[in-house]
């Protein structure tokens, strides 16, 4: 999976904006810090943590839980995100990494800086230069099995995604779906 999808940009078209609301994981209602307890409760000892979002992220840190790879975009509901949460995501164990990705696509740039933060050594931020809203897809296909993918669901929560073959190979099919050269 990996060689087919490095080097692509991937755009989601319209015709498939209402697969984005399927839920390839378990929801846990609220964006607290609560939810995240709840969540780091069931996640057990993942292979690889991974959290998309910036609120993710935040509320992940805030639980003293620095995570793997942690993708994010200053935003929230594609707004500037407030301070406290900018200077909250930030911590002095990640290596940071910035890519550009736009609004409803993921670059091979975006593809390249996973595949290397999930060969590093040490936690790696990714800090995205437009949009992060997609990131999860690709974190879900280049994750090992048994890893957790976390990501916010705007007014819902957040959605925890423990990686197996059968969760790649549906978003892998998406992924080939929206592949554009």
């Amino acid at each position: 999976m990996l060689k087919t999808i490095l080097g692509k940009t991937f755009c989601l078209p319209k015709s498939m904006r209402h697969e984005m609301r399927k839920q390839f994981g378990v929801l846990y209602p609220g964006d607290s810090i609560e939810t995240t307890r709840k969540m780091l409760a069931d996640i057990g000892n993942p292979a690889k943590l991974i959290v998309v979002g910036d609120i993710s992220t935040f509320n992940m840190l805030q639980c003293d839980t620095v995570p793997d790879i942690s993708i994010i975009d200053e935003k929230t509901h594609r707004a500037p995100a407030e301070n406290k949460i900018i200077k909250g995501i930030r911590h002095p164990d990640f290596r940071q990494v910035q890519v550009e990705n736009p609004a409803g696509c993921v670059t091979h740039e975006l593809v390249s800086a996973l595949t290397q933060a999930l060969d590093a050594d040490e936690p790696v931020q990714i800090m995205v230069e437009g949009e992060e809203d997609l990131a999860a897809l690709p974190a879900i296909v280049l994750a090992p099995p048994s890893s957790v993918v976390i990501y916010g669901l705007p007014d819902e929560g957040a959605i925890m995604v423990k990686v197996t073959s059968d969760v790649k190979t549906q978003i892998y099919g998406m992924l080939e779906r929206m592949a554009s050269e």
